[in-house]
């Protein structure tokens, strides 16, 4: 059956092969970005998820061409690296105002239109660093953090309304994420932090360089879109990372953190 999908953070990565996937399997398929890019099948819309009017008329547009919207993924977001102390108040507000107050407003515009309908799907793209902490992304991880527990309660709240609010955490992928981060303006050869910042960065840019493809992200979208009742958590990536995730619920403290600390080299 043909949804009606809006998919943020739409103009590459993961979002990219998620619309691309979407419409090649018949959904009418919308994307947004700060800069989109024509994709075959894809309406691109122009729309910034930190702004009000923005995200809001995102969805009026949709749902007065369309007469609904079906789907709503929020995806788009970006990370920053550097040492808690180096980052500056600024530098955290940007960070969670895309990341989560981006997926917030998003919500928020999107579900009165979805109770109208008595239906509707929200998945939100959280990431392992929602999961376990990352040394030197630790914004980027509270942001993560902090989507995990809102998707948690907006999903009891919304199920009487026929909506499922559902979280699809990637692990690490090979896409432009990696060289789209950035570093804050304190993480220079002069911070105290700087040597060891340089370790971990470099096991994490390793790992993404060497991650799964992001074409494995769209089959399983399609697949939470298709189920009558899915599951609140999908984590998509390799065993090993899976294997991690699962470390992390089962072992003590006391034994997980130095596997992370040894794993990112900041063990020192």
């Amino acid at each position: 059956m043909e949804r009606v999908v809006l998919v943020t953070g739409a103009g590459s990565g993961l979002g990219r092969a998620c619309v691309e996937y979407l419409a090649r399997k018949g959904h009418r398929v919308y994307g947004g970005d700060v800069d989109p890019r024509p994709v075959n099948g894809v309406t691109m819309l122009r729309m910034d998820v930190t702004i009000d009017r923005s995200a809001a008329g995102a969805i009026d547009w949709i749902t007065e061409e369309a007469g609904r919207i079906d789907v709503l993924i929020n995806n788009a977001g970006f990370g920053i690296a550097g040492s808690i102390e180096d980052t500056s108040i600024e530098e955290a507000h940007r960070q969670f105002e895309v990341n989560f107050f981006g997926i917030f407003r998003m919500t928020r515009a999107a579900l009165p239109q979805m109770r109208r309908q008595g239906n509707g799907l929200i998945i939100n793209v959280s990431s392992i660093g929602g999961l376990i902490a990352m040394p030197f992304q630790g914004l980027y991880s509270a942001s993560k953090f902090a989507v995990e527990g809102f998707t948690e309660a907006l999903r009891m709240e919304v199920r009487p309304f026929g909506i499922s609010a559902v979280l699809v955490e990637p692990a690490d992928f090979h896409t432009g994420f990696t060289a789209a981060r950035r570093l804050v303006d304190a993480a220079t050869e002069k911070s105290a932090y700087a040597p060891r910042l340089r370790d971990a960065l470099a096991v994490i840019e390793a790992d993404e360089l060497d991650g799964s493809h992001p074409r494995l992200v769209g089959p399983l979208i399609e697949k939470i879109m298709r189920s009558r009742h899915p599951r609140l958590r999908y984590m998509v990536g390799s065993r090993t990372e899976q294997l991690a995730a699962l470390l992390k619920r089962t072992l003590p403290a006391s034994a997980f953190a130095p596997l992370i600390e040894n794993h990112y080299r900041v063990g020192r």
